[in-house]
């Protein structure tokens, strides 16, 4: 628990970026002309960290409802218009940023949304610099969270072992999944909607406050950090 990560993985939204809020209210607005109603408060808490592609399969198995086909393609359409007033960055979560790379330790960035939706919403809020050549995607693997599948991929290109990376994170799926794959996880419930038993009963190391962060992780620059410290690569 005490050791020193090689590799910081974070999630984008809610743990970089604050857009849990607009993105769950228009998808329980679309669920709910879709025939199945659900309270914002509901989404938030069962999809939450979750790829739209899995959301529609469960909707479809539990509830009969089929968003469509074309879901991805609509909800990426209308993006700009949902983050038209402006994203922010998560509170104090730079100076998390600062102190990683004042050690350097290699970071990316592991999302279940598309490079292009965080190219947006990392760019609106200036931390665009810091990951945009170590992005990645669940789009870039078979099985998004809860599977271990997307941190295994950034780990792998990254060029450090599971065991020697952190996951910050702040859904239950997210949590779950970096557990799986086998890497320490902390997971932020400042959000008040935040599932904080849910993420204690997925093996989170909970906190509420990114000013807490640098306490809780052991910072130091490694003896031999894998190729993730020069690791350069262009997200497409």
């Amino acid at each position: 628990m005490n050791m020193a990560p090689k590799l910081v993985i974070f999630d984008c939204d809610g743990v970089l970026v604050d857009t849990e809020g607009p993105a769950n209210r228009r998808l329980a607005q679309w669920i709910t002309e879709a025939g199945y109603p659900i309270a914002y408060e509901q989404c938030r808490h069962r999809f939450s960290g979750r790829s739209l592609s899995s959301v529609r399969a469960e909707l479809i198995q539990t509830a009969g409802v089929d968003l469509g086909a074309d879901l991805i393609e609509r909800w990426y359409r209308e993006l700009p218009e949902l983050f038209s007033g402006g994203v922010e960055a998560i509170a104090y979560v730079r100076d998390f940023i600062a102190a990683v790379e004042r050690v350097g330790l290699p970071l990316c960035v592991a999302s279940s949304a598309r490079i292009d939706k965080m190219h947006m919403t990392l760019g609106q809020t200036g931390l665009l610099p810091y990951f945009k050549d170590v992005l990645f995607s669940a789009s870039m693997v078979e099985h998004g969270k809860p599977a271990p599948d997307l941190f295994l991929h950034a780990a792998k290109t990254m060029g450090i072992r599971p065991a020697d990376c952190i996951v910050i994170e702040d859904s239950v799926p997210g949590t779950q999944a970096g557990v799986a794959a086998g890497m320490r996880v902390f997971s932020y419930h400042g959000d008040p909607m935040a599932d904080v038993e849910g993420l204690r009963a997925a093996g989170g190391i909970l906190f509420d406050d990114m000013r807490k962060l640098a306490g809780l992780v052991p910072l130091s620059r490694s003896a031999s950090p894998g190729k993730g410290t020069d690791f350069k690569r262009r997200a497409v």
